[in-house]
């Protein structure tokens, strides 16, 4: 078929490449235009841009899509089917009505829980059991059209948001692929989304990364690991050189107890408002690397007993 691509961050590559290496003929690739990133603030390609252009593919990146020029160059691509990853642009209608079988969007989560920006973060910051992928049919709401095809994974025990997120990379370009394998044989049917248990994922912001070690072991677990590696949960403490903010990616609830912030032992337990967590990953402020728990206690000449603060 001829496909439109659009999609922006690493999500989204597996599913290009695995379009492109089924056959299909992918017109254009729409995406993000280059933003400055890096301390020198070069100007940096998105993933998928750079993809793109490794297999030959025209690239797009325009600033908006809401006016005659941008629905007249969508139009002259005469696709059969626009494939939407994570682009980070909202379609308006003119755009969601031109390819012959719609827009399908593959999403990072079990709709209609964790529609929105930052579904797989937030799965894991909720504690949820499973989380997974679904094609759906694109309508002008945010992530409300039917669903065609959904596949589950479970979240592990002390599962971050970063290996959920690479998780499901390849197991959505798996189920798109198929997607439109059964859309070019008429066999692919959309269930409208149910009208209840629906959540939004609101966009991360790092004003919410602060650890509060008051709160129950599994809660600030999850807060963790959601939010590792990026923008990564933090606390701060005195390590002997004044207030230091050190990140914290990765956690795992445990049973101990004690005052809520207090280490508990050389692995660098942490206790919490009730239970404890033990931190498994680590990163000081302008220390580049990631420590462990026991080397974090290490580094920072830090013993049982010490508080980290509540």
């Amino acid at each position: 078929m001829r496909v439109v691509f659009m999609g922006t961050p690493d999500f989204a590559v597996p599913t290009l490449a695995r379009l492109h290496a089924d056959g299909h003929t992918l017109v254009a690739v729409y995406t993000r235009a280059p933003a400055k990133a890096g301390r020198g603030m070069a100007l940096k390609a998105s993933p998928v841009h750079v993809m793109a252009e490794a297999l030959g593919v025209p690239v797009l990146t325009p600033t908006t899509l809401k006016n005659a020029e941008a629905v007249e160059t969508f139009r002259a691509h005469a696709a059969d089917v626009a494939v939407v990853v994570a682009y980070g642009m909202l379609l308006p209608q003119a755009i969601l009505d031109l390819p012959r079988h719609g827009c399908l969007n593959l999403h990072g989560s079990l709709l209609p829980r964790w529609r929105g920006a930052a579904p797989i973060q937030r799965a894991v910051m909720a504690g949820d059991a499973m989380s997974g992928v679904g094609v759906m049919r694109m309508e002008a709401g945010l992530d409300t059209g039917p669903v065609g095809l959904e596949a589950r994974l479970p979240i592990t025990h002390g599962m971050s948001a970063g290996a959920l997120h690479d998780a499901l990379m390849p197991l959505g370009a798996d189920l798109m692929a198929r997607a439109l394998a059964e859309l070019e044989h008429g066999a692919l049917a959309f269930t409208p989304q149910a009208t209840e248990g629906v959540v939004y994922a609101h966009k991360i912001t790092n004003d919410e990364a602060r650890i509060d070690w008051t709160r129950p072991a599994p809660e600030v677990a999850n807060h963790v690991n959601g939010l590792a590696p990026f923008p990564g949960a933090f606390f701060e403490a005195d390590l002997g050189k004044g207030p230091e903010r050190v990140k914290v990616l990765g956690a795992l609830a445990t049973e101990a107890k004690g005052d809520p912030g207090t280490i508990l032992d050389e692995a660098c337990t942490l206790a919490c408002g009730t239970g404890a967590v033990r931190l498994t990953a680590l990163r000081r402020a302008g220390k580049g690397g990631v420590a462990t728990g026991p080397e974090f206690m290490r580094g920072a000449r830090l013993v049982p007993g010490s508080s980290l603060g509540a």
